[in-house]
């Protein structure tokens, strides 16, 4: 018999960035989130048809076909967002042990999608969050739309383990998931063994880390009907400029 689903602990908008302070993440909720950003659920629904068309990922190393994704770089100052020239996302090994290391040229989000307002007053929004509890500054965030499907009978929304990605903030929005189970998202504190485990199953519900407190990581996905399949996007904000390869790296 299958063990229930945990319910995401939600927070409170009057009280996220308190929250963030304390532990390190928050959950919000899909009203919540229309509410902080700004922008209407319809208009975050009119975005989920982009997932289906995501290419495949080429550099999976566990030789797997679950993963497709695109990619986008910005940069985030007060009320700009400003889209980068497209660039490949890069990780250090020690970060990602699976992946990190090399260049990942990831084809671009659709310039449909990265036009939309709802996109834009997401990223904004987000900016503004990192900014109040850092100070305010221009944000180098990467954008990534993810489909992880169940081609292979088991889907690793996170391959490489519990990690952290290098930045100072993770924003992972479910946007959709169907005809799987499993899914569970983990968040452990980096230096104490505390942490929390649930699962996201709301459109458009956000749990947002600060990458540099807490480690995080989603369990594998099985189909319940043929075909399912879990789409996130993930915008990371960083201070200070792009997490960029070393000269030399190819």
């Amino acid at each position: 018999m299958p063990l229930p689903l945990l319910a995401p602990p939600l927070t409170s908008p009057d009280v996220l960035g308190a929250t963030l302070s304390q532990q390190g993440f928050a959950v919000l909720s899909a009203a919540s989130v229309c509410g902080l950003a700004g922008v209407t659920i319809e208009a975050l629904q009119a975005l989920q048809p982009a997932w289906d068309d995501l290419p495949p990922d080429q550099y999976l190393k566990d030789g797997g076909r679950y993963r497709r994704r695109r990619h986008a770089s910005v940069q985030v100052m007060g009320d700009q967002v400003q889209a980068m020239p497209h660039r490949a996302h890069w990780q250090p090994l020690s970060y990602n042990a699976l992946h990190g290391g090399m260049q990942r040229w990831f084809e671009p989000v659709a310039a449909a999608v990265s036009e939309q307002p709802a996109w834009q007053a997401v990223l904004r929004w987000l900016g503004t969050v990192a900014s109040a509890a850092q100070g305010p500054q221009t944000w180098f965030s990467e954008a990534h739309q993810f489909r992880i499907d169940t081609t292979d009978g088991i889907g690793r929304p996170t391959p490489e383990g519990a990690h952290r990605d290098g930045v100072n903030w993770v924003a992972v929005f479910l946007v959709a998931r169907q005809g799987v189970k499993g899914g569970e998202t983990r968040v452990f504190d980096v230096d104490s063994p505390r942490g929390q485990r649930f699962t996201l199953t709301e459109p458009w519900s956000l749990l947002l880390l600060d990458d540099t407190r807490v480690i995080h990581e989603t369990t594998p996905i099985q189909p319940e009907v043929a075909g399912g399949w879990r789409d996130t996007l993930v915008v990371t904000l960083r201070s200070g400029g792009f997490l960029d390869a070393p000269a030399g790296v190819a």
